[in-house]
Order: structure tokens, then sequence, then C-alpha cells
């Protein structure tokens, strides 16, 4: 059945039942996202102030057949936020539910709501004492409830894994408007199906989150950061396991970065200082945390002398201060940011096999040569595998005159991925801007098991319609 506007007389009906305020017309940030490739379309945006208030509003949704599109901070790079066709649906913002509702520091638990900013939570668990380890450049903005819908990674997944291994515990509305009141704060509940998994990484498509149970950590005693000039990629690889054998699982990241991307710094970012007067071809940015007792910076200096002696590293910096180390890592962070300054072409968020990575950069260059001239800048958290290859017209060349050679580089790239046994969507989703690459690139029996369940649970189809999976 084709699903409804979000119209006038909908959202009358709608806000005769929610409190004063709750229902606005829709302001412009709810319906743009960061690249600017979509425009959403929808009059009005909900924005409850609990659980119950969500309740009403989703299954208001089911009754009348009105999509739903869930909004968080925004900042989203894979269109999951936004619904560019008709007709239009109500935007759900979760803004208002920001919440700590319960801190367990002996158990290493905090409980937040879906709108709670991520440097929020960081903030809360660090004054009792704890971390809550995801960390991503976006963390200013970007909300809880999002974070867990994406699945998202960021630069800690080496040690700490992804969003969805920090969740214990969900709260969550159904399509029908049903509450699960999943909270728990178990680190073992075998009890059936595992309804968080499934909500985990679902972009909105199976209900909302509208709380959640995280797990926290002890914060490492002694911590340590280096950047350190690496060969090239299949020796960046080699000094990961060369730097577990030092201290096993006290590295905390491991950044690749390429010469381009401090290129882009220094031409759209001046003010940033850089550790080096000519940026080397390749560099890591690797972070230590280990225990009590322990000095990180004898450790970077151990590792370094050992890859010295095996050739695979040529020069470093270890940070002699806190400041120092948040000076290498607002490089880190800011690279997005130069990137979208100089305009890409073509971005690609893409995961492989720890060892299929320097064989995927050789031939994805080489691939890529074959259709034109670009500057590629290849960064990402090569601890886990995840790779942001992002590619930009030659310099003197605009992201403009090469419009015509998106669909073919993607192809090209994408295709190589799936070869290599990889991933299209590493740790962004798959949104409205992949859904096509899923469904090329997925195992059929897999997609046929998700549109049974997305089938069974939102028949009406009106949890972001459009997200993930064909509407």
């Amino acid at each position: 059945m084709p699903l409804a506007p979000a119209d006038a007389a909908f959202a009358e009906r709608l806000a005769g039942t929610l409190p004063a305020d709750t229902l606005r017309a829709a302001a412009p940030r709810y319906l743009e996202e960061p690249r600017r490739l979509w425009s959403g379309l929808s009059g009005w945006v909900a924005l409850p102030r609990d659980t119950a208030e969500v309740s009403t509003i989703v299954r208001a949704c089911a009754e009348a057949g009105v999509g739903l599109v869930p909004y968080g901070g925004g900042t989203g790079l894979v269109g999951g936020q936004v619904a560019p066709q008709e007709p239009a649906p109500l935007v759900l913002s979760l803004e208002r539910m920001t919440a700590i509702r319960a801190l367990y520091p002996e158990e290493n638990v905090l409980v937040a709501e879906a709108g709670a900013i991520l440097a929020d939570v960081q903030a809360a668990a660090a004054e009792a004492g704890r971390l809550f380890p995801l960390s991503l450049a976006s963390e200013g903005s970007a909300r809880i409830g999002g974070l867990l819908s994406t699945n998202a990674g960021g630069v800690n997944v080496l040690r700490y894994g992804n969003a969805r291994d920090l969740v214990l515990g969900l709260e969550a509305v159904l399509p029908d408007g049903q509450v699960w009141h999943g909270l728990k704060r178990l680190r073992k509940d075998n009890t059936g199906y595992d309804l968080r998994h499934l909500l985990l990484g679902a972009e909105g498509t199976l209900g909302v989150i509208t709380a959640a149970s995280l797990k926290l950590s002890a914060p490492p005693a002694e911590t340590g950061t280096a950047l350190l000039v690496v060969r090239d990629p299949a020796a960046a690889l080699a000094l990961l396991s060369l730097a577990r054998g030092h201290v096993g699982e006290g590295i905390s990241a491991f950044e690749l970065l390429h010469r381009t991307g401090f290129d882009f710094l220094a031409r759209t970012l001046p003010d940033l200082r850089q550790p080096w007067p000519v940026p080397p071809d390749w560099s890591v940015l690797v972070d230590l945390g280990l225990p009590r007792g322990t000095d990180p910076a004898e450790a970077l200096e151990a590792i370094f002398a050992d890859a010295l002696d095996r050739g695979l590293v040529t020069d470093g910096v270890i940070a002699q201060s806190q400041a120092q180390a948040q000076a290498f890592w607002t490089l880190r962070e800011h690279i997005p940011e130069a990137n979208r300054r100089i305009g890409a072409i073509s971005s690609h968020d893409i995961s492989l096999p720890l060892g299929g990575i320097a064989p995927f950069i050789d031939r994805a260059t080489q691939a890529l040569a074959a259709l034109g001239r670009w500057r590629i800048n290849c960064f990402g958290h090569l601890g886990d595998g995840n790779l942001h290859f992002n590619i930009f017209p030659a310099d003197g060349e605009t992201r403009a005159e090469h419009d015509g050679s998106r669909a073919a580089i993607s192809r090209c790239l994408h295709d190589l991925v799936h070869e290599m046994d990889g991933s299209v969507s590493a740790e962004h989703g798959i949104g409205r801007l992949k859904v096509d690459d899923l469904e090329r690139y997925g195992d059929p029996v897999r997609l046929g098991a998700m549109r049974a369940i997305k089938a069974a649970l939102d028949p009406r189809g009106i949890c972001n319609p459009g997200a993930v999976l064909r509407g």
C-alpha cells in the first residue's frame, strides 16, 4: 500500500495528541545533509520530549501510513537522515531527549537517551572516572541514537570495537508504536533472538532507538602518541603487528595517513601546524593506552627502534606532552574538512581484510589511472581495515569538470573491493547513497532475510522509507 504524505491535515490530527510545541514546521536544517547530495521533503518535524511521545508519534504514522525519518545530529554521510522523494514523510528529531538517565561507575555502565550528544556522554563518563571510547570527528554534534543506528566506528575500533560492541541494552519504539523496554545492564542474556543487534545498524528502518545502556571502560592510566613515517602501507601493517608484539592490546588507535591529506591541510587550513616541513608519502598516527607504572614514551621509542632496524620506519615524532598529542590528532580530525574544501569527485568508505589493504591501494591506483588524472587521498583506520579512499580532480581542475566520471570511479573501486572480499560500506552505513551498491554486491540470501525482517516488523514500510532497502 502506498504511503500517505505528512500533510497539514495529518499534522493537525497528530498535534492534537501531543503537548504544545511538539510539532513544528520543518526548518531547512532538517532537510539537508552534509554533502548536499539530496534535499529532504517534509513540511513537519516532531520533537518529542520522552519515549511515550515517540510512541504516540510512531503509532499515528503507522495508523495513517505516513513515513517517518528519524533525525539525530544530521551528521550522516550517506543520506539516511533525509528523504528526497514523495510522499513527504514526518521528520522525527530526538534532540530534546538528551538525559543521562543513570550512571553505574562500578558496573561500567551509563544509560543515555538517544538525543544525547556523544561529547556529553564522554564528559559524563569522564566525570565518573570512566571512559566511553566511541570517538569520531563529529562527536560535538552527533547524537547517540544516530550513532547506534548506523553502527558508527571512529578511531578507537581497534581496541574497543564499533558502536554495537559498546551497547548492553536498548529502549526502542517499534514501527507499530509499541515500546521495547530492553535497557538491561547484562553482559550475558541468552534468551532468544537479540533485538538489540537487529536495531543497531538498521538506520532507523526497523524502529526508533530512544535510549541505550552503554558500556564504559576504565581509562588507560598512561597514554602516548606518535607520528611515524613508514615506507608504504605494507610496512604500516607490519608495524602494527610489531607494535602489538611490544604492547599487546595497548594500542588504542592506529591511523594510516597519506601525503595528500597533509597537502590539503596546508592549502586549506594553513594555521594548523604540521610536524614536517615536507610531508612523507605515508605515515601512521599511533595512540597507546597502558597500565599504571608503564612509560608509553619508552614503549614508543622501543617500537620505533625495532621498526627502524627492520626497515619499516624512517622517521618519527613522539609527542612530548598532551598538547602535542592533541595537535597530532587535530591534524587527523581535520582531514575530512580539508577534503570538503578541496572538493572530492567521489568519496569511498570501504573496508578490507588487513592483508588486502596494501594490494588494494596499489591495484586501485592503477585502475583509476586508466580512467584519468586524479589526486587520491587515502587515509583511515588501518587497525580495523577501514579506508577512506577519496578521489579529487587533478591540480588546477575542478570537481564540476568531472561530474560525469563519478559513477565510473565508484564502480571501478567498489568492484575491486567486492573482488577482494571487502565491504563498500565500512562505518557510514547504507542510507540512500548505497542502496544500489547493497543490491549489486550483497549476498542474495542475506538480502532476502533482511527484506523478510523489514516486512515482519514494518509491514507498512513507514520507518525511514527508501533507506537501506529500496522502498
